[in-house]
């Protein structure tokens, strides 16, 4: 074999070289870009608001956060989500229940993709936004009235409509767990608020089922669910279906209490909530 065959040999190899190292680079790039940019530290970038409710105890503060798009243009408004924490994020810090969902709307991605408000009220220690009992198999019938902490939580949201550039044609509801309890029992009260709900492994009155007909529902739930038996959510969206309604459900196998992780981080999910709209000035909305 002569020099130059060498040659061209050589400089084949040295080329194979630089393009795979190229290829490794971008494949490092590619992976840290899928894991995230910088963490969000959702603390700071939600805003700490409060609201005062009055009850038999006298009058309470209940803090909640608010994040805002990072370009508020003029003259537009905008879409709002109201996030319903689990029992797990119970407290006073006003921190836990930024936990999942209010923190994946935060980064950088999701916030560019769908510039909205996010509200986040969070549920005193011991208390519930639903005041059922967990245990039950069967359904607990809808209370005459919300309990206190869902009483702040509709008046924060009202608050911010009040308040901020929100698209009232585009106001979501989510919740998980004891928020996805908290999800099915605000809408059955205010029906003509929310654009579309999406209840993540809680349960509901199937007696109120006649109250979704009309809004765009996505339900999810993991089969093997020990803490919330999947039957909850079955019996919810068979009963909107035979009041007439058209709700998605999403009953993932193999799945436990955790359902809501493969749901909120799914684009589609994201995508079908911000189609979502409702007709213009809905009607006025008790809190009964």
């Amino acid at each position: 074999m002569n020099h130059k065959i060498l040659h061209r040999q050589g400089s084949r190899w040295i080329a194979r070289g630089v393009l795979c190292v190229a290829v490794f680079f971008i494949g490092v790039t590619s992976v840290a870009s899928l894991k995230g940019q910088t963490p969000v530290n959702s603390s700071q970038v939600y805003e700490d608001r409060v609201v005062k409710v009055s009850d038999t105890d006298g009058e309470q503060s209940f803090h909640y956060r608010l994040l805002r798009p990072k370009l508020i243009e003029g003259g537009k408004k905008y879409p709002l989500v109201l996030f319903l924490h689990g029992a797990g994020e119970r407290g006073s810090d006003n921190t836990s229940q930024l936990k999942y969902m209010p923190t994946w709307m935060a980064e950088e991605a999701n916030q560019k993709t769908y510039p909205c408000f996010v509200v986040a009220p969070q549920c005193r220690n011991e208390k519930k936004w639903v005041d059922v009992d967990w245990g039950r198999k069967d359904s607990s019938p809808q209370s005459p009235m919300p309990t206190t902490d869902m009483v702040a939580a509709i008046k924060a949201l009202e608050e911010i409509i009040g308040s901020e550039p929100i698209d009232t044609t585009r106001i979501y509801l989510t919740g998980l767990s004891m928020g996805g309890y908290g999800s099915w029992d605000l809408v059955a009260r205010m029906p003509n608020r929310f654009a579309a709900v999406v209840p993540v492994c809680g349960g509901g009155d199937e007696k109120t089922a006649p109250l979704f007909a009309n809004v765009p529902v996505w339900c999810f739930h993991g089969d093997a669910d020990k803490a919330v038996p999947v039957e909850h959510s079955r019996r919810m969206i068979a009963a909107i279906k035979s009041a007439g309604g058209t709700p998605k459900y999403s009953e993932l196998p193999g799945v436990g209490h955790d359902s809501w992780t493969p749901a909120y981080r799914d684009p589609q999910v994201l995508d079908w909530i911000f189609s979502q709209r409702r007709e213009a000035n809905p009607k006025k909305e008790s809190t009964k």
